[in-house]
């Protein structure tokens, strides 16, 4: 262990020699958290702790496979004893052993977004509801949310509050859609991935034997990026570290970025009011970066008020400054960027893999790709269609998956008429719908099917597929993973329908599903499973993070922000820092939001290693309209001392050496292209419009004019001059400063 301990700094090594007691460590971007908590499972085995007895939580199961193989490297293969994984695999696992005592059978399928999305699409079309109204995406998007914070639909239903709301929005079924959804699930045995927190937390409540049980099973309890947990989470780790109290967790509250996901940042910041005698250490040291950039982000991020006091600081080279660099459009943001990356790859011999182009949204991509292409630069794009999002291997998994679960409705509704047998989707609604009002469970119904039809070709496809199924289930039981699925695709029919396609399309859905029986083989001949059912590997599979795509090629990554937090690169630009954009313009209604925000960016900035690039635009296309923009309010939160503004073939040639005077100069003509008010020390809060507000004729505006806006409040009108076939006025507003706004968008009325 002393081996270990020297490869520690100071705080490192307390962090990882205390064993007892609740433990809270905090760690800075880039100050080596995943060898910390590797390093403390490590020593925990050491001292005799039992692997069994240790649970560490992950939020992707790449970041849990990269920690057990490192703590095996220094234990051996008792590491593979541990109840490593994410939340949702490790309490599916649970569940598994423990579904009997909450209604479920063992089997559960797990619905991906895809399943859920199709049967609440299909709830809304048979109660009658407009589908405009109540669209799949939102449903989802308030379910979700609703169990993140233990809200399941009997207690919607019985708030007052929640109800209200869901009239004011136009949407005042939403809690009769969330019940029959639920009840749907549970009749089809089937749970979503909120569900797999949810029933779990249900499961410690209601059964005190099975709580004990686990209580007593888990000595230690270690969480990873606990910034992240939402409430249910939270929940269901303080239950099971009642007893022993040995919970360690590690997060970076200034990493926080995921509340619309249900994250919830008061976990870490109130983690101290729930253990008296908790342990914190600061994990300050910065291995990741220069100093140039890591002070940038410490300047920024000091604006936030809600966080955990911490100087993040490195004894790493200064480094270049940070780049800021404008653009007159979008286009010529795209190309600066691939100019910058084609000449500093070339410059530096750094590899396509060193760069990582960032973004807001997702939109923000493409006048990127297209200068990529242009100068024949290779990217990936992270968060695309993954593999196992490919129509024919879902095809393919909802025959797995109807075969382990012959109650799954999704899967039927997929499998039962592909390849085409003569069953019509009148037919398959008649039998889904004779399902739910009778509460039947549907393969009772296929199995008993010709007492309620006539004879005729639908019957006897109905019987065949009834048949074929059975033969299926009989091979899950008796054989692997691999065999079951090698009969189920051969035998169903897909195989073939796909191999007699002789378009290139119809070849590379073959070999898709090829390959989809190469994985399930790897995952039979993997020593380190246990368990090689299918229905295993239908769980595996069914839990994979976006975050556990591998790299295959040497290619410049296109992300989004949220899409990029654990992964660091040489070279990092940021693109779109403009007001509205970045900060959005959704997450500026309070203080909350517009923190989350500043977090969001400081975690695009830690990504960097080497050289960091900032970009902005004076003009952008967003939706469909070429918008006139103005620069972050975030770049003016930035030191300037840790900044390089200007013509970027000037930063290219320029080094560390520049003096300040020249930052000071840079920054003057920077502040030409921002407001004349920062809006960095305003009031970030929307005010209060008239109570009878109604935006005044563009032709009644003129300059001079004390206005209101609905958004910024009052103002005054300091010039209007004509844009294309429009007109755009400068406005000084008195709590957010000047803003150009284009008239016939902009409803400002004049103020009385």
């Amino acid at each position: 262990m002393s081996l270990i301990l020297e490869n520690l700094n100071e705080v490192q090594q307390s962090a990882v020699l205390q064993e007892k007691g609740p433990v809270m460590i905090i760690a800075g971007a880039g100050s080596g958290k995943t060898r910390v908590l590797t390093y403390r499972i490590a020593h925990l085995i050491q001292q005799g702790v039992e692997p069994f007895r240790i649970l560490a939580l992950t939020f992707t199961n790449k970041a849990a496979r990269e920690m057990r193989e490192r703590i095996e490297q220094i234990v051996g293969t008792e590491a593979r004893n541990l109840w490593m994984g994410t939340f949702h695999s490790v309490f599916a696992k649970i569940l598994r052993f423990e579904a009997e005592k909450i209604g479920y059978q063992s089997n559960f399928t797990i619905y991906d977004t895809d399943d859920v999305k199709s049967l609440l699409k299909n709830i809304v079309k048979e109660l009658g509801l407009n589908d405009k109204l109540y669209k799949p995406n939102v449903l989802y998007s308030k379910i979700s949310n609703a169990k993140n914070n233990l809200i399941t639909w009997q207690l919607y239903g019985e708030n007052l509050d929640l109800r209200l709301e869901d009239e004011n929005s136009g949407r005042p079924r939403f809690a009769e859609i969330y019940k029959i959804y639920s009840q749907r699930c549970f009749q089809a045995n089937a749970m979503d991935f909120d569900d797999l927190l949810l029933n779990t937390n249900k499961l410690l409540d209601n059964h005190l034997d099975v709580l004990n049980k686990y209580q007593y099973k888990f000595e230690y309890i270690l969480i990873d990026e606990f910034q992240d947990t939402n409430l249910v989470q939270y929940s269901i780790t303080k239950k099971l570290a009642s007893l022993h109290q040995n919970i360690c967790v590690v997060g970076d509250d200034a990493q926080s970025i995921y509340a619309f996901r249900g994250a919830n940042i008061q976990n870490i910041l109130n983690f101290e009011r729930d253990y008296d005698d908790l342990k914190i250490f600061k994990l300050e040291q910065n291995y990741r970066s220069t100093d140039n950039i890591v002070q940038a982000a410490n300047s920024l991020i000091k604006h936030n008020k809600a966080q955990l006091p911490k100087k993040v600081w490195t004894s790493n080279d200064s480094g270049y400054k940070v780049s800021v660099l404008k653009s007159n459009t979008d286009a010529e943001e795209g190309r600066l960027i691939a100019e910058s990356v084609f000449e500093e790859r070339l410059a530096n011999g750094l590899k396509n893999n060193d760069f990582a182009i960032l973004y807001r949204t997702n939109a923000q991509s493409r006048a990127i790709e297209e200068s990529l292409r242009r100068k024949g630069i290779p990217y990936r794009i992270i968060g695309g269609l993954s593999f196992y999002q490919r129509k024919e291997i879902k095809d393919m998994l909802a025959y797995f998956r109807f075969a382990t679960n012959i109650n799954d409705v999704e899967a039927f509704r997929r499998i039962i008429n592909y390849p085409k047998r003569g069953i019509g989707a009148t037919t398959v609604e008649k039998i889904i719908v004779y399902s739910y009002e009778n509460e039947m469970p549907l393969w009772d119904i296929l199995e008993n099917i010709s007492s309620m039809m006539r004879p005729g070709k639908i019957l006897t496809a109905i019987l065949d597929f009834v048949q074929f199924i059975k033969s299926c289930r009989i091979q899950i039981e008796e054989k692997d993973a691999y065999d079951a699925a090698s009969f189920i695709a051969k035998h169903s029919g897909l195989l073939r329908e796909l191999y007699d396609d002789k378009t290139v399309e119809g070849r590379v859905r073959y070999e898709n599903l090829q390959e989809l029986l190469n994985g399930i083989k790897a995952f039979v001949d993997n020593p380190e499973v246990e368990e090689k059912s299918l229905s295993t590997f239908l769980q595996e599979i069914s839990l994979l993070t976006s975050s556990d795509q591998e790299k295959v090629e040497d290619a410049v990554t296109l992300m989004t922000i949220h899409m990029s937090k654990g992964l660091e690169f040489q070279n990092v630009y940021i693109a779109g820092l403009e007001e509205n954009l970045f900060p959005s313009q959704m997450m500026l209604e309070s203080r909350a939001d517009l923190e989350e925000e500043r977090r969001l960016f400081y975690v695009a900035i830690t990504r960097a290693k080497r050289r960091l690039f900032l970009h902005y635009a004076l003009q952008r296309y967003r939706f469909g309209k070429l918008l006139i923009c103005e620069p972050s309010r975030f770049l003016n939160e930035l030191d300037p001392v840790y900044l390089e503004l200007g013509d970027r073939k000037n930063i290219v040639q320029k080094s560390t050496a520049t003096s300040n005077s020249n930052y000071v100069n840079s920054l003057k003509n920077f502040g030409k292209a921002k407001s004349s008010k920062p809006t960095s020390t305003l009031q970030i809060r929307k005010s209060k419009p008239s109570t009878n507000f109604k935006s005044s004729p563009v032709e009644c505006l003129k300059e001079g004019q004390r206005v209101e806006h609905i958004k910024f409040g009052f103002g005054e009108i300091l010039n209007i001059e004509k844009f294309g076939n429009d007109k755009r006025a400068k406005v000084n507003f008195e709590e957010f400063g000047d803003k150009t706004l284009i008239l016939s968008f902009a409803k400002l009325k004049v103020a009385e």
